[in-house]
């Protein structure tokens, strides 16, 4: 039985109750009614009953065909191609399930984790392994995209290949959930610093989140890559859901729990990106520091 203070059995006992694959597929895909957490636990049990051809019958009657990220492309529809490409449900999963974080268990407690107070100046992330996070692709292929990224965390390298068939075309890396779950309370800081190489002249998103909410809100910062270091200010961040701007939000400077790059052919709300090229890219993060 579900725990009843906890959204993500009972949706996952939801989700299970759905015996009709393609009619699941739908609840997820086209009416969103389930938790992104749901989705990640219920494609890796699904993946795992495939491979021992338990659930082959029940996909055989039509092929399965992945969702679009209609919702980002909407409004520039005109402007992509009507290329189709196979969804990489493998890669889907792989990527989404290294930001979910288990629903907590009742008997083990609350799980409230603890909160490290950051200074201005101070380091957040360098390439190397001794960080408080790493960071780890986030590219459309969870929206049914095909564009694909790297990152390597010892060296800082980002690449990849951004395509907008299946009407996607976005590429993202987002940072690993932090170690001990901790927060950062970043009160008395103005923001985060940001120092690059290559990639000058693209234009960028870098993203704060102040939720672990795997699609929470996106506090958002758009900034073109040159030769000096970016400045992403606080004050001036942009709530965000699914790339269109939300309003009435408050960012909680106490509760940073992530960070995200983002490279997209989309800005705000369907508007084009002019500074956005599809095809290969490359850019070195060499260091990201409070300010």
């Amino acid at each position: 039985k579900a725990p009843s203070n906890s959204n993500n059995y009972t949706s996952l006992a939801t989700l299970i109750s759905y015996a009709n694959p393609f009619r699941l597929c739908n609840k997820i895909f086209c009416e969103k009614q389930f938790t992104m957490n749901s989705i990640v636990f219920l494609s890796i049990f699904l993946l795992s009953c495939h491979q021992k051809n338990s659930f082959s019958a029940a996909f055989s009657p039509q092929p399965f065909t992945s969702p679009s990220v209609s919702r980002l492309a909407a409004a520039a529809d005109n402007e992509a191609t009507k290329e189709r490409k196979p969804w990489d449900v493998f890669r889907f999963v792989s990527q989404s399930s290294k930001f979910i974080t288990p629903p907590s268990l009742p008997f083990l407690g609350s799980g409230k984790k603890g909160t490290k107070k950051v200074a201005p100046g101070e380091t957040l992330w360098t390439p190397s392994e001794k960080n408080l996070f790493g960071f780890a692709p986030l590219d459309d292929v969870v929206m049914g995209g095909a564009s694909s990224s790297s990152i390597d965390n010892n060296t800082g390298m980002w690449t990849g290949t951004v395509t907008d068939a299946n009407n996607g075309g976005f590429v993202g890396i987002r940072s690993t959930p932090f170690r001990s779950e901790v927060s950062l309370d970043m009160s008395d800081c103005k923001g985060v610093e940001l120092r690059l190489r290559k990639g000058e002249g693209q234009r960028f998103k870098f993203v704060a989140r102040d939720s672990t909410e795997f699609n929470g809100i996106s506090w958002s910062t758009e900034f073109d890559v040159g030769r000096s270091a970016i400045r992403i200010p606080f004050q001036k961040q942009v709530p965000t859901m699914f790339g269109n701007k939300v309003s009435g939000k408050t960012f909680d400077d106490e509760n940073v729990v992530g960070f995200q790059l983002v490279y997209s052919k989309f800005e705000y709300d369907g508007k084009l990106n002019k500074k956005f090229r599809l095809g290969d890219f490359g850019v070195q993060i060499l260091e990201l520091r409070s300010y």
